[in-house]
């Protein structure tokens, strides 16, 4: 249109014709204003995400080396290793004393949270047989997650290790944790946090040692998750760190801003993690509506032995693998008849051999009041 006709156009439009016309102009201004504000606070708040991602140890794995058996449908699984690192070491070369898995069902968003029992007598990959922390040791987290995968028939291509002393920072940015106590679990709280003090360079202020709940700081929480000198011995430890993630997720939720921020300051250097960053943005969507409503041991069924065919030590041992990974398989994503793998069957005949310890072996106790389950219960 020329620039003449639009002034003839003008000149026949009434005043309130001109005002809407000028309203409707201004109206698009905005939008698109607003779409390029929106437009800046998006590639702000990623620049913000991939500059915090830099102090991550992103560790990228061979999937072809991890051993997935079968696609769980709508569960992201991702194993958790807690590490016996002094002097920071993510990759390999140390014992993951907490081994878990956290599997996420992505149409409710509910979290079940596994702990593994770090003796438990599982194949390795040379096919030979030893505890389960001894995987990351021997090849870090691609040969600890094959083992989990491998014994287990999951679907694990995810990891996140984290050392002691990125537990203390974390627990003491949120201001500490309140955690109820026996009288026996204050007193080793107060042994293991002096040790633990001294690894991350804190002073170390002790608890009473009395029976009640108490707010603890980091390193007398994580000396909590260390104590295995009471009733359940490294059974009830698993309990124990589950009580504590759970404690710090559910505190880490009402955090503010400033918070989280220093957390991921302090933190993320002391991580190794394989997560992308579409990934860690998926699950930074979704964080508030994430709910932990299942947590236990694994194996189930289980006894110790010293016996082991040329081992040396004490041993977990499941009793009955494949009924355990059925179970396991039923208790995460619900497959009632769920029938496990021939690499499973080898695995439970070998484990037979190697222990003589059958399904008519009398199990252990290892269900403690802590654990959470679909119910509700505690």
């Amino acid at each position: 249109m020329s620039k003449k006709k639009k002034q003839r156009m003008k000149r026949r439009m009434t005043p309130e014709e001109r005002r809407k016309l000028r309203r409707k102009r201004r109206r698009k201004r905005i939008a698109l204003l607003t779409v390029e504000v929106i437009i800046l606070l998006v590639l702000c708040a990623t620049a913000y995400g991939i500059f915090k991602l830099d102090k991550l140890d992103i560790n990228i794995l061979d999937k072809d080396k991890l051993e997935a058996y079968r696609d769980t449908g709508p569960y992201t699984n991702i194993a958790l290793f807690g590490l016996d690192s002094r002097e920071g070491e993510l990759d390999g070369g140390v014992q993951s004393d907490c081994i878990m898995i956290a599997s996420i069902n992505n149409e409710t968003n509910d979290v079940k949270l596994v702990s593994v029992y770090r003796d438990t007598l599982l194949q390795q990959a040379d096919g030979t047989y030893e505890k389960a922390n001894s995987a990351y040791n021997r090849g870090g987290p691609e040969e600890a997650i094959s083992l989990l995968n491998r014994n287990f028939d999951l679907d694990i291509q995810n990891y996140v290790s984290v050392n002691f002393n990125a537990l203390v920072d974390v627990i003491d940015s949120l201001g500490g944790i309140e955690l109820d106590m026996t009288q026996e679990e204050a007193f080793y709280s107060n042994g293991y946090a002096f040790e633990t003090a001294q690894v991350v360079g804190q002073e170390m202020k002790p608890i009473k040692e009395e029976a009640g709940t108490q707010l603890l700081d980091g390193v007398h929480a994580v000396g909590y998750a260390r104590i295995r000198y009471t009733d359940g011995n490294d059974f009830k430890r698993t309990e124990r760190q589950r009580v504590v993630l759970q404690k710090v997720a559910e505190k880490a939720k009402k955090a503010n801003l400033l918070t989280l921020n220093e957390i991921v300051d302090k933190v993320f250097p002391q991580i190794s993690t394989n997560l992308t960053l579409k990934d860690m943005m998926g699950f930074a969507a979704n964080i508030m509506d994430y709910n932990i409503v299942q947590t236990g041991g694994f194996p189930y069924q289980v006894t110790t032995d010293e016996s082991v065919r040329e081992h040396n030590g004490s041993y977990v041992v499941p009793i009955g693998l494949r009924s355990n990974v059925e179970q396991l398989h039923r208790e995460l994503f619900g497959e009632e008849a769920y029938v496990p793998s021939e690499k499973v069957q080898q695995i439970n005949d070998e484990i037979i051999y190697l222990t003589d310890i059958t399904e008519e072996t009398e199990a252990l106790n290892t269900t403690f009041e802590g654990d959470v389950h679909d119910e509700g219960t505690q």
